[in-house]
């Protein structure tokens, strides 16, 4: 589990899916460019919302995160906001949907599975990189 999140730090994965559409689709490179850079602008707004919410990680006692984490603040959970923006980009470029939210909804759940983001943070990010995406 620990692997496959830090896939989705940053939003590395869909990035390089967005990145790699481009090199091997020469006719639509700019339209997965576009892709990708709404999975830039997903991370860029949600690390400005995390600076005005200052939510802080869960902590249960005996129970510590399973993962480090470079930053106190949980709201929104970037990883939910670049998987869900990049799937909904990608799915508009005709890659199948279903693969594309199933690897967003699973990354995005892996936060709250390795005890670093509590499960309203996972809904505002998905949220967030959704109407990004739009």
């Amino acid at each position: 589990m620990r692997w496959f999140t830090r896939g989705g730090e940053h939003g590395l994965v869909w990035m390089a899916f967005g990145l790699a559409g481009a090199r091997l689709d020469r006719r639509r490179r700019r339209a997965w460019r576009r892709a990708a850079g709404t999975v830039l602008v997903a991370y860029a707004a949600n690390q400005l919302v995390k600076l005005a919410v200052p939510r802080e990680r869960p902590e249960l006692a005996g129970l510590p995160a399973l993962v480090e984490v470079g930053s106190r603040r949980t709201f929104p959970s970037a990883h939910a906001a670049t998987s869900f923006a990049g799937a909904r980009a990608y799915a508009r470029l005709g890659v199948p949907a279903a693969p594309l939210y199933a690897l967003a909804a699973g990354l995005a759940a892996s936060r709250v599975w390795l005890g670093v983001h509590h499960p309203s943070d996972v809904l505002a990010g998905a949220a967030l990189g959704t109407l990004l995406a739009r």
